[in-house]
């Protein structure tokens, strides 16, 4: 199969475009090439996506399999659509087009946010999640329009593992490893999913080898947050790691964020997001995802915390931050 992975040196499409080059496929990575080099044994054609005409060195060429994982980018999705010949595109959106944010085990029939048709690229972190999810919703219908029934729509919640920048995931196994009293949210009906990347990228270069069609959540189990840390402590903590719950009133009030960023206790949710992370997986599942265990995610999350350069942490507390909390 010839493949097209548009990006290919990211987190998710660094992991699709190895997976590709791992079953024989000829693999090529159009990207500018900035966040890190290719698998080996994938091509990259430098291009940057938010120049006019920025695919014009594909002109010509036919693929067997498209993946985009454009996000934020209508623009972009529309002018690949445009200048890209292919007999299946798959098309990574987001669990962020949902419209109901609170309502656990939907489905991906689940209602959206409305169509945002604005063709400037932007993050998740610079705008709302409305506008952010309906950007989203427009390069879906967009893909759907292009290519019918060759059309495979994507929606990820977490995706952790190896190359995750955001350091949610790694956050917790790294804290657990130096051990002590660790702060989690004392939050026992919280929900969570997360996706290793690699279990992502061989669900999606295997739905590309199908043809699957239709729209999926990639999304794991849902799981209890909170047995769901004591796992991870269990996995990679010290003798003397102990949990201390705080209650979410108190955590609030002392200025720790959800989710992410600075002075947060990663992947916690208030409760009118816990539809975020507990969709149903079982379309996906019985599409062919496999989930790998816990403890392979958590091992190679603390690897690369352990080999952390001088990047900052992307989330968490700090050790000055926690000390505080617990004092």
């Amino acid at each position: 199969m010839r493949m097209l992975v548009l990006g290919g040196t990211g987190h998710g499409s660094g992991w699709i475009a190895a997976e590709g080059v791992a079953r024989g496929h000829e693999v090529v990575c159009a990207a500018r090439g900035r966040s890190g080099a290719v698998p080996p044994g994938a091509r990259l054609v430098k291009v940057d996506r938010s120049v006019p005409d920025a695919l014009a060195p594909l002109a010509g060429e036919r693929f067997d399999a498209v993946v985009d994982v454009a996000y934020g980018a209508l623009g972009w999705v529309r002018e690949a659509l445009r200048a890209v010949d292919a007999g299946h595109w798959t098309f990574v959106s987001s669990i962020n087009t949902y419209a109901d944010t609170a309502t656990m085990h939907q489905t991906a029939d689940a209602p959206q946010v409305p169509p945002v048709h604005d063709e400037q690229r932007v993050e998740l972190t610079d705008t709302t999640p409305e506008h952010y999810g309906g950007i989203e919703v427009a390069s879906e219908h967009a893909v759907r329009d292009a290519m019918g029934d060759r059309a495979l729509i994507v929606r990820p919640g977490p995706i952790s593992g190896p190359g995750d920048k955001t350091d949610r995931f790694a956050y917790w196994a790294g804290r657990f490893h130096r051990g002590g009293r660790v702060v989690v949210p004392d939050d026992p009906a919280q929900p969570i999913q997360h996706l290793d990347a690699r279990d992502f990228a061989q669900w999606v270069v295997s739905s590309a080898e199908q043809r699957l069609t239709g729209a999926f959540d990639a999304v794991g189990p849902t799981l209890n947050f909170l047995d769901t840390l004591r796992e991870i402590a269990e996995i990679v903590g010290q003798d003397n790691t102990e949990p201390i719950p705080l209650a979410p009133a108190e955590l609030q009030t002392a200025g720790v964020n959800h989710w992410q960023g600075r002075k947060s206790l990663p992947l916690w949710l208030p409760e009118s997001f816990y539809g975020l992370v507990s969709h149903d997986w079982s379309a996906t599942r019985d599409a062919g995802l496999t989930i790998r265990p816990l403890a392979e995610t958590v091992h190679s999350a603390l690897a690369e915390e352990l080999r952390r350069d001088e990047r900052p942490r992307a989330a968490g507390l700090t050790d000055a931050e926690e000390a505080e909390l617990l004092g």
